[in-house]
């Protein structure tokens, strides 16, 4: 089995071999001048990484190496890699506290992000590690959704909790609550609606699901996670705005990572939303999440 920095720098193939491979080619010798610097800027918004982003992050590096003199544009890359890990060194993996009874995971996103998919990855990656979760189908608007849970739930052997189409997606979180606590499990995931709507109808349902949730276990949801599929790049970033105005996010779960060739919209999400990216998607397969680290990161998307 692959180790995870070993699934991360595959997952970021795409995104290595078109624009950062052009960044790393950069480095390959000449001098360090205003070429240097133009084109550098040109491929990191090319890659997602996105303007204010790019421009914040290029201003620190051009600062280091003209105070220290440096001359090589190896030493350029060395530099720019410091601090791209440090601008992502706050996105831990979520922990599931071991003292606490039962922990509570929201799951937001819009329709198509592969929401539904990745809480039964989620599920999976928890039930690696020895939890026991429960999986609540409180997106009651879209059928479809529901029976999506169900069969992902049966391959991560997870037990779903759910309703009819239709039903009040707030009796289905309190049902899942109550059953995670009868089986004594570690763990709720509550699927939720991708869309309702108005942005005030999402709002309300979500605050609508995190009372009753809040009611039945203490502090609960302990973690509020929104899904944003990576391959939409920096629209994945407007999605991002719009669900933090009207949820209290905690962390990102960046879906179909492998999929896109613009991986550098993760600098996007933590400078400019201030939101911890907690896992990544790397593949189709159920064990095809993992949790995100920095460094491995950086290093995929410089290194093959």
């Amino acid at each position: 089995m692959l180790n995870f920095g070993t699934k991360i720098r595959k997952s970021l193939n795409r995104t290595r071999n078109s624009v950062f491979g052009q960044i790393t080619d950069l480095f390959g010798g000449g001098r360090i001048d205003d070429k240097l610097w133009d084109d550098l800027e040109a491929l990191l918004i090319q890659a997602d990484v996105g303007v204010d982003t790019t421009t914040a992050l290029l201003e620190t590096v051009r600062q280091q190496v003209e105070q220290e003199g440096m001359t090589d544009p190896g030493q350029v890359r060395d530099v720019l890699k410091d601090e791209m890990t440090r601008l992502l060194a706050g996105y831990t993996p979520s922990q599931v506290d071991k003292d606490r009874l039962l922990t509570v995971m929201l799951v937001v996103g819009v329709n198509g992000s592969g929401k539904t998919t990745n809480i039964a990855k989620l599920a999976d990656l928890y039930r690696r590690q020895g939890k026991k979760v429960v999986l609540a189908a409180a997106d009651t608007f879209r059928a479809a959704a529901i029976d999506q849970l169900k069969i992902w739930g049966e391959r991560a052997n997870c037990p779903v909790i759910a309703h009819q189409p239709n039903a009040d997606p707030g009796a289905v979180v309190f049902d899942a609550i109550k059953s995670a606590q009868a089986r004594k499990a570690d763990m709720v995931i509550i699927d939720t609606a991708g869309r309702l709507h108005t942005k005030y109808n999402l709002m309300k349902e979500l605050e609508k699901l995190r009372s009753i949730a809040q009611k039945q276990v203490h502090a609960a949801p302990h973690e509020t996670l929104l899904v944003l599929d990576a391959t939409t790049g920096q629209n994945a970033l407007a999605q991002a705005r719009h669900f933090k105005d009207s949820v209290d996010i905690t962390g990102v779960l960046l879906a179909k990572l492998d999929g896109t060739a613009k991986g550098g919209v993760v600098f996007s999400i933590g400078k400019e939303l201030g939101v911890p990216v907690r896992f990544v998607g790397t593949g189709e397969g159920l064990e095809d999440l993992i949790p995100f680290d920095a460094q491995a990161f950086v290093d995929g998307l410089f290194e093959a």
